[in-house]
């Protein structure tokens, strides 16, 4: 799952964009195809996203952006059987944690 701070509650749609390096347009896009994303607005109307939300939409972008998904598909995939689909997703996060570990530790030997 993309890091964020763990005492936050609330995070910014800004904050939600870069921690899955996709614009904020895409955001509030998914925003409006899944009702499984229901972020919280103060008053100016800024979006406030839980860290429930940001796993939703990790889920969300496992299935469009990783598996290649389409936004159909990965509705119909979280509705059947979303604790396998979030199982999935963690592994994945792991081994990409893993690989970047093992990325850097070969370029620091390279040195």
């Amino acid at each position: 799952m993309p890091e964020g701070n763990p005492s936050k509650i609330y995070y910014s749609i800004g904050e939600v964009a870069k921690m899955f390096d996709v614009n904020t347009s895409l955001i509030r896009f998914w925003e409006k195809e899944f009702s499984i994303i229901k972020p919280r607005k103060n008053k100016k109307g800024n979006r406030l996203f839980t860290k429930n939300d940001i796993k939703n939409l990790r889920l969300i972008h496992h299935l469009v952006k990783e598996r290649g998904y389409t936004l159909k598909g990965a509705k119909e995939t979280l509705k059947k059987n979303p604790e396998t689909i979030d199982k999935d997703a963690e592994v994945i996060d792991s081994l990409m944690k893993i690989k970047k570990f093992l990325t850097e530790m070969k370029e620091g030997l390279e040195e």
